[in-house]
């Protein structure tokens, strides 16, 4: 079996709201789906996050296919030893982990179909039989969030998550107005992506200690390398690092430091699936947890990292996804997690799910009319005085 060709399918989906943090300001997803094909017909599909620049990534795969064209799926490591080493995308490791990420999907794709194997099997078999995902909350008003606490509540999530980092008092005003809609029992996790500098952490953990926060993620920058490590042991609020795991070796020397509780990352971060469930297994030896990352994503992607949650012992309740924010996804039928919080075994081979031809024509032709969902508004720029 060898591969006969690589396609890219830069694809546009929006979101039901704008997503607002302290680094992005975006209303939907933009990602390039990979679709590679075997000399026998045989087809998988897989899924580059983008981010800041969607053609930039599509071109990188593009690069990147002369790397796989002619070369068996089942030698995926090879393939991308060569990619980033003769190709020199080791110099350009962020655009290239995430774009070699969608190969690699593809290539796992195939090997599953051709096995007639789901990935988790051939990724060693289940720790867990399934796994939950969070509610991704809107920055709002009080009415706003208890609307939104009460849809996720509804729904059966228990895990909730909210932005932090743009304002320290509307930030107390906003938790203090989703912890009283959550009443006890819930959990709330914030995300502050690295915007506090080391004492301002210190302060405002301190004063999010009453409302029982379960962990913070990136509540500091990831350089200084130590100021996550000091702040983790100047608080009582677990910390979960998130920037910083931008490569395997980034985030096996920081997982290795115990620099966090909880390291949040996934495929796209550190380049291959092989390479996500290998660190996930490192913070398993060291007593940490993992929780599944999300960059904004569809369903192709999702999956991929499901099947890895699934062969892990320290995954987290309440993985990240962005699911049941999306307005439609580009699958035949859509995710668990677009309608609740549970995700059980996937039964079918390779990723186990299945494109929608029709909804990625959809997707693509938006993408070409106006282009991707940028990550960033006008009025979040500053702006010279006149």
């Amino acid at each position: 079996m060898r591969i006969a060709q690589v396609e890219t399918i830069p694809v546009s989906v929006p979101y039901t709201h704008r997503e607002v943090s302290a680094q992005v300001a975006r209303d939907g997803v933009s990602d390039v789906l990979v679709k590679v094909t075997t000399e026998e017909g045989l087809v998988g599909w897989g899924e580059a996050c983008c981010g800041a620049d969607t053609a930039s990534v599509d071109a990188a795969v593009r690069a990147m296919a002369p790397f796989v064209i002619g070369r068996d799926p089942w030698n995926r490591d090879a393939m991308q030893r060569d990619t980033f080493t003769h190709g020199l995308w080791q110099f350009r490791a962020g655009t290239g982990n995430f774009a070699w990420a969608g190969i690699d999907m593809a290539l796992w794709d195939v090997c599953g179909r051709a096995a007639g194997q789901p990935l988790w099997r051939l990724l060693g078999g289940r720790q867990e039989s399934a796994a939950t995902y969070f509610y991704y909350l809107a920055r709002g008003s009080h009415e706003s969030l208890a609307t939104q606490v009460a849809d996720g509540l509804s729904h059966g999530f228990e895990v909730f998550y909210l932005k932090v980092g743009l304002d320290d008092a509307e930030d107390l005003v906003q938790v203090a107005s989703v912890r009283e809609a959550l009443g006890t029992g819930p959990r709330l996790r914030l995300d502050a992506n690295g915007s506090w500098t080391l004492p301002q952490a210190v302060r405002m953990l301190r004063a999010l200690e009453e409302h029982d926060i379960d962990f913070v993620e990136q509540p500091v920058r990831d350089h200084p390398i130590g100021h996550l490590t000091e702040l983790r042991n100047r608080t009582t609020i677990s910390i979960c690092a998130n920037e910083g795991l931008w490569s395997v070796a980034e985030a096996y020397a920081r997982i290795r430091a115990r620099q966090a509780d909880v390291f949040c990352f996934s495929q796209y971060w550190v380049g291959s699936i092989l390479g996500f469930r290998r660190l996930a297994w490192v913070a398993e030896c060291e007593g940490l947890q993992v929780c599944k990352h999300t960059h904004g994503e569809l369903g192709l992607a999702a999956a991929a990292a499901h099947h890895v949650v699934l062969t892990i012992p320290n995954g987290v309740e309440g993985h990240q996804q962005t699911a049941y924010l999306l307005e439609h996804d580009i699958l035949a039928e859509p995710l668990p997690i677009a309608t609740g919080p549970r995700w059980g075994t996937i039964d079918a081979p390779g990723l186990g799910v299945e494109v929608d031809e029709d909804a990625v024509a959809e997707a693509a032709a938006r993408y070409t009319a106006v282009g991707q969902y940028l990550p960033w508004q006008d009025d979040q720029l500053a702006k010279e005085e006149r």
